[in-house]
């Protein structure tokens, strides 16, 4: 058993100590009936498919077929068959927000051997924004927009209600948001509207719009609310969902950092478990927003020992190293951050031993490249250090896509360590 996973068995037995009786007032009625005295879970009998093995596309699913790979504790190697191929996790999704990855060109993202993306993510809200996704349906889509035969994942936008908070209203019907372009223009987006954006991407992947509230929030009845309304409206984007044969559509798991019995989390869990046969994989958000580590991790581990283990987890905005390590630990298998990309931009390396700040005084006269071994452009080609340093200097936008490449490369080597059984 991994520390991970000790850890975390202790921090959910301190918390069954701490159990506390549920008023059905505070329920919705579908979870009134529901047995909150012990963990919700419904985990199947799980069987081991060799990598390899030819998907068989289920009616329930026919967008999506999982294959578990190998196992090792809770961490899994999965293979992920999806209309645009096949995804071997557990992987990173470099963020395209706007269908385009910040200082790499396409080639480099599918074409590179140091990288090789199978999938990557997009953003609904930004996407409608700008060129519009009415534009992207008329083009045919996303992939054909932006020449990407690979998988894509779309956010629903939801993500928006923490980020540009200052700019939106939430209500039962949707969230509004000011325009960032158009002063005094609102922008109404509804479940039904994020399907319908998401519908006219094209992306593999959909995500339902959720009512997102900041883990640090200390309003317990803003994170109820949330919690509940989550499932409500992911009943409102399953009725829109008209394209199941070549899109699947993703439940997010909200509930703040409440992972008591019966808590919200638990509520959240037991709504989807109702709708089970509707959802072919599901995600952990509302994290990765400035609550600790240990509440982190807790929240993770809770919904991985809930959620079925032969459909995909998503950990949504996770990308820090240490992050990726514990959560495949518990039994995530997808990750997407900015981070990497982000990272680069303010030339910093990730290395083996830590960080390396590329425009430091260390790095200007250093001859040797990044990291020995690294497969990355920058190390390939035997650009040093010093040479990184002058360019990120100067603002040549060369260092920071070089640097890009480096870190999305980190990310896809960590993601590829597979080999579970060792």
């Amino acid at each position: 058993m991994t520390q991970a996973n000790r850890t975390m068995e202790k921090s959910s037995s301190e918390t069954s100590s701490r159990k506390r009786p549920l008023s059905s007032e505070s329920l919705p009625k579908e979870l009134e009936s529901i047995d909150f005295s012990q963990r919700i879970s419904w985990r199947n009998n799980l069987a081991i498919i060799g990598e390899g093995v030819r998907p068989e596309f289920r009616k329930e699913s026919p967008a999506l077929c999982h294959h578990v790979n190998a196992l090792c504790g809770e961490a899994r190697a999965c293979t992920i068959h999806l209309p645009h191929g096949r995804v071997e996790t557990p992987v990173f999704m470099p963020v395209g927000t706007k269908g385009t990855l910040k200082g790499l060109v396409f080639e480099e993202v599918s074409q590179d051997p140091a990288l090789q993306n199978q999938i990557i993510l997009a953003n609904t809200y930004h996407m409608e924004l700008q060129p519009s996704t009415t534009l992207l349906r008329d083009m045919n889509g996303l992939h054909d927009f932006m020449n990407w035969n690979s998988n894509i994942l779309t956010d629903s936008g939801g993500f928006q209600m923490v980020s540009l908070l200052k700019l939106a209203e939430i209500c039962e019907e949707g969230v509004t948001f000011e325009s960032p372009f158009s002063e005094g223009k609102r922008i109404l987006l509804r479940p039904e509207d994020s399907i319908k954006h998401q519908i006219n991407i094209g992306s593999d992947i959909m995500m339902a719009l959720d009512d997102v509230v900041s883990s640090v929030t200390e309003d317990v009845s803003r994170f109820r609310e949330a919690t509940h309304r989550t499932l409500r409206w992911l009943d409102r984007c399953l009725s829109v969902h008209s394209n199941r044969e070549k899109q699947n559509l993703f439940a997010i798991v909200q509930g703040g950092l409440d992972t008591s019995i019966g808590g919200l989390r638990e509520q959240c869990l037991a709504g989807f478990r109702i709708r089970d046969d509707d959802i072919p994989g599901y995600a952990i958000g509302g994290l990765a927003g400035g609550e600790s580590k240990d509440e982190f991790w807790r929240v993770v581990h809770q919904c991985c020992q809930a959620l079925p283990n032969d459909k995909p987890r998503y950990c949504m905005g996770v990308g820090y190293p240490l992050d990726l390590v514990v959560c495949t630990a518990l039994g995530v298998d997808m990750y997407d951050c900015v981070y990497p990309t982000r990272t680069a931009r303010f030339g910093v390396a990730l290395v083996d031993s830590g960080i390396l700040k590329l425009k430091s005084h260390e790095c200007s006269k250093d001859k040797t490249v990044i990291e020995d071994g690294c497969e990355c452009q920058a190390c390939r080609y035997g650009i040093s250090k010093s040479r990184l340093n002058g360019w990120l200097k100067s603002n040549n936008t060369l260092g920071a896509q070089v640097r890009d490449n480096i870190e999305n490369k980190k990310k896809r080597r960590f993601c590829l360590t597979r080999n579970l059984h060792s």
